[in-house]
């Protein structure tokens, strides 16, 4: 039986010895409740409704029967946007009693060490080779003005940071500082906190029409200008030398996507010019 808050308001209308018509007792649960006596007819003229036959034994049958504890607890649960799974033990005795999301936040990485605040106090991002810091409080996570992110597809990039700093002259002789975010996992978290900073995001993924679509579509329309698309300058020479099957698979859902920038406009026109794309995986620098 799949609990609802308008099944839970029914029975606690029943429990409180209500009447209740037939049409609004459907369902297997009330079937079984008048297969076992619990429900009793009472007819008015042609139309017929039900109450339950003995109130006070009531909720002891519907926690042996249906596991229900607590009607109203149950449904202030219900109720919730979210409940965390201690209280749904509490109340019902069942941790994944609803659905929800337990693991919040984003995984982040830096090549040297970046003071950060977290929850009031200050925090040094500088995992050891092979390690990465999870943000969990994203909201109560702050960084200074001068810091680049820099968000990555694919979790092998994410995970080599070192050996694709080439990729990132620019921004480092310019004398910015680059905090890595992971767009994995994929659970919204990331974008909102990216909208809660004044930072610039660049976004590094395949060149691809996918990747170009997964930068449109869950960055730049949240962040606008302050969010653009990593080109390296060789990129016409690695898309040249690409995938044709990860072009010809994504043809069908992004070979009509477009860009106004016009940087992002060549990329999009090289990629259809070699029917190729190219995965960012290619831009580590492996050492023997």
């Amino acid at each position: 039986m799949i609990l609802t808050a308008a099944l839970i308001e029914k029975l606690i209308c029943l429990s409180n010895g209500e009447i209740l018509p037939s049409g609004k007792l459907k369902g297997e649960c009330f079937e079984q409740m008048r297969s076992d006596g619990i429900l009793l007819p009472v007819t008015h003229g042609s139309r017929k409704s039900f109450r339950v036959a003995d109130v006070s034994s009531f909720r002891d049958y519907l926690e042996s029967k249906f596991d229900i504890r607590d009607l109203e607890s149950t449904l202030d649960l219900l109720l919730q946007e979210s409940s965390g799974r201690a209280e749904q033990v509490s109340v019902t005795g069942n941790s994944k009693f609803q659905k929800q999301r337990s693991f919040y936040g984003f995984l982040v990485n830096s090549c040297e060490p970046i003071i950060a605040t977290l929850n009031g106090e200050n925090i040094t991002i500088f995992p050891p080779d092979g390690s990465f810091f999870f943000v969990a409080d994203y909201e109560q996570f702050s960084i200074p003005d001068d810091i680049v992110v820099v968000g990555i597809e694919n979790c092998e990039n994410f995970r080599h940071i070192k050996q694709q700093l080439y990729l990132f002259d620019q921004q480092l002789n310019r004398g910015n500082r680059l905090l890595f975010v992971s767009r994995y996992p994929q659970n919204g978290d990331l974008v909102r906190w990216l909208s809660l900073i004044p930072n610039p995001y660049i976004h590094f993924g395949d060149l691809d029409l996918a990747g170009v679509a997964i930068f449109q579509n869950e960055f730049q329309q949240y962040l606008g200008n302050r969010a653009t698309f990593l080109i390296p300058n060789d990129y016409e020479l690695r898309i040249s030398n690409g995938s044709t099957i990860r072009y010809n698979d994504q043809f069908a859902k992004y070979g009509k996507i477009t860009s106004d920038n016009l940087q992002l406009s060549e990329l999009i026109a090289a990629i259809h010019r070699y029917h190729r794309g190219y995965d960012q995986e290619g831009f580590i620098k492996y050492t023997k």
